[in-house]
């Protein structure tokens, strides 16, 4: 298993070096800021643990795949200068943190190591982060929360990496599926997804 989150991931930052400007969201393209995963799991480990989820995924692994011979042969091949781990045509998608200043970031700042967070594919949570807000769905989403969808995801996930095969949204989105449990949205009064 553990090979096809590499395969997954090394792609993800080889597309990176390729596909200039077309990364993850960017907290310069809204007055929301960035809070990292880590205040994310303040509630989403109650809510049926969306966090630990996350935190098993390829996503939360991303970093770790620029750490690999085989990320370091094909950047050495491609041109990158450096070790992927720290070239930023691999970090855009390999980093929620990548190209964020400090005042893209409300709190704590992201650490490139904690690879591809909750806000990458949902925005910036600044605006949606407390539970009156993500309590009703359409206030989240006037607050900033993305619901993700195929554009969302092919930002990263397209065909200019050099490792990539295929993209199926529908495929794709099952294997990080992370709702919210049907128990837990009828006490939270129509919970997020």
């Amino acid at each position: 298993m553990m090979g096809s989150i590499a395969r997954i991931t090394i792609g993800i930052a080889l597309a990176c070096s390729v596909t200039l400007g077309s990364g993850v969201a960017s907290a310069a393209d809204s007055s929301y800021k960035y809070i990292g995963a880590n205040k994310c799991k303040t509630c989403h480990k109650k809510l049926g643990d969306q966090y630990a989820v996350w935190k098993k995924s390829g996503h939360a692994k991303a970093y770790e795949a620029l750490m690999s011979d085989k990320a370091i042969a094909i950047a050495k091949e491609k041109g990158i200068a450096g070790p992927p781990s720290k070239a930023a045509e691999c970090l855009k998608c390999h980093s929620t943190a990548a190209g964020l200043s400090p005042k893209d970031v409300e709190g704590k700042p992201l650490v490139d190591t904690d690879g591809v967070q909750c806000e990458s594919c949902h925005g910036p949570g600044s605006g949606y982060k407390k539970k009156s807000v993500m309590a009703d769905r359409d206030k989240a989403i006037a607050a900033g929360l993305v619901i993700p969808d195929a554009k969302t995801c092919t930002k990263c996930h397209n065909d200019k990496s050099p490792t990539w095969t295929s993209f199926n949204f529908d495929e794709a989105v099952k294997k990080i599926s992370h709702p919210i449990p049907a128990d837990v949205k009828g006490k939270s009064k129509g919970g997020g997804k």
